[in-house]
């Protein structure tokens, strides 16, 4: 049976608030990496930011898509090496 769309709208947002908190830049502060780090970091808060704001006006498909999108830019940072993740969990796919 397939996910229900709420469900799994939340299920993603839990993630993506998540691996936001668990990731951490990983190159040192004022080197170009580390700026890109940022703004992955800040791409994926502001996706974060949005599905909140598209749930709030019951869109939750875009809300999914939004949150989708936020984790893909924290996991691909990960598997590049801008960000210290845990491994033990399954927040990100490295």
């Amino acid at each position: 049976m397939p996910a229900d769309l709420d469900e799994k709208t939340d299920r993603y947002e839990r993630l993506l608030a998540d691996a936001l908190d668990a990731a951490s830049v990983a190159p040192p502060d004022g080197t170009p990496l580390a700026e890109f780090a940022a703004e992955y970091q800040e791409m994926a808060q502001s996706y974060l930011d949005d599905g909140r704001h598209f749930r709030e006006t019951d869109d939750m498909v875009n809300a999914l898509a939004a949150f989708s999108y936020g984790h893909a830019w924290l996991d691909a940072g990960a598997r590049i090496g801008l960000f210290v993740v845990p491994t033990e969990d399954d927040l990100f796919t490295v």
